[in-house]
């Protein structure tokens, strides 16, 4: 959901608020714009070993 967020070229504010965390602690809560670059970052490091 992220990453189709991302295409639309929103703010990783605006990510964050439409996203929701479904499990743990912290569920039922929105992600802090911090994690969801993180998981992007993550994301795309990811898909560059795979190509590479």
């Amino acid at each position: 959901m992220a990453l189709h967020l991302r295409e639309q070229n929103l703010s990783l504010r605006d990510i964050a608020s439409r996203l929701v965390i479904t499990k743990g602690k912290k569920k039922g809560r929105h992600p802090f714009p911090a994690t969801v670059l993180r998981m992007l970052r993550e994301h795309d490091a990811t898909a560059a070993s795979v190509e590479g």
